[in-house]
């Protein structure tokens, strides 16, 4: 079942983000069908380490995070928020299966794409599984699955770290907001390390992550009748080690206008003006144990790889 979502204020988040000073855009929109296609190749990539450490958590310690999970022979919700192509989690979901435990696996993703494709491989892959893919908000989604079942929520891949740290507290006190007391959060968090890592995974030499970038140029042009000259700009990425934040860019390689003729607006650029398209934050354990006690959760385990880039920790509702 695919419920509607709700049109998103597309033009209105573009035009006030363009007329910023600096100029920003939202990354929640990279998203569109060649976006979603983009990412699924950014995440093979050799150099984006975030994918193979979270695939090597759950290969070798699905048995302690499914008994982490502390389920007993009651049935309960597997919720991904933002499931994409499901490759680490069928990991986790392939051991569960095998177990017979009771369960039930319901991927949400804004990408209709996304969630059919997912459930479509999965049937083929694991016919007994229960499985019911949602496509929108997250958020009124959570609202509408089964409170008397007990959920365990899925986060990964470092997301959270998308969102300033406003809006990754604001965000999560939301999220436990609609959770239950023996409901359980696990989320992924990429932690600090050094500049040239993490430089590589987020401006690769495969040029993928420019072209993720620039790919929303591309949809403004498409939805709001723009003009982008994608040639005119180029993707920059900046990452300090102390604090842990990366930053995405566009950059405008000349002084020149845009014309959004669907809107009768004009944005003017100068040389070497940048458009900020998305942070990634990377974290310590004393960061992650903050922002859990900051919005209700209560840290319980962590799960790592083995060089330690990149933990799964396992929250509890407190209440």
């Amino acid at each position: 079942m695919y419920p509607k979502i709700k049109e998103p204020a597309f033009a209105e988040d573009v035009l006030y983000g363009l007329k910023l000073t600096p100029k920003q855009l939202l990354s929640k929109y990279f998203y569109d069908s060649l976006g979603s296609e983009l990412f699924a190749k950014i995440m093979r990539m050799p150099e984006y380490y975030l994918t193979d450490c979270e695939l090597e958590i759950f290969e070798q310690s699905a048995a302690e995070i499914t008994t982490a999970f502390n389920t007993g022979k009651a049935g309960f919700e597997l919720i991904e928020l933002g499931a994409g192509d499901g490759l680490k989690t069928k990991v986790l979901l392939e051991y569960l299966v095998n177990q017979n435990t009771d369960f039930k696996y319901v991927p949400i993703d804004i990408s209709e794409k996304a969630v059919k494709g997912l459930q479509q491989d999965l049937k083929r892959k694991m016919p007994g599984l229960q499985l019911d893919g949602r496509v929108g908000d997250y958020f009124e989604l959570l609202a509408g699955i089964n409170n008397s079942k007990r959920k365990i929520v899925l986060f990964l891949g470092s997301n959270i770290g998308n969102f300033s740290e406003h809006m990754a507290i604001e965000f999560l006190r939301k999220l436990q907001g609609v959770l239950q007391p023996r409901d359980q959060l696990l989320i992924g968090f990429d932690l600090k390390k050094d500049a040239n890592t993490v430089l590589l995974a987020y401006n690769d030499p495969h040029g993928y992550t420019a072209a993720f970038n620039l790919n929303l140029l591309s949809r403004i042009n498409r939805e709001l009748d723009a003009d982008f000259q994608l040639d005119n700009f180029y993707h920059k990425e900046t990452y300090d080690p102390k604090s842990g934040l990366a930053k995405s860019f566009l950059i405008s390689k000349k002084a020149q206008e845009i014309n959004l003729r669907k809107l009768n607006e004009r944005i003017v650029f100068d040389k070497e003006e940048s458009i900020f398209m998305e942070r990634s934050q990377k974290y310590d354990l004393s960061m992650i144990e903050t922002l859990a006690q900051k919005t209700g959760f209560k840290q319980q385990k962590y799960f790592f790889d083995q060089r330690k880039w990149f933990v799964n920790a396992l929250w509890a509702v407190d209440k």
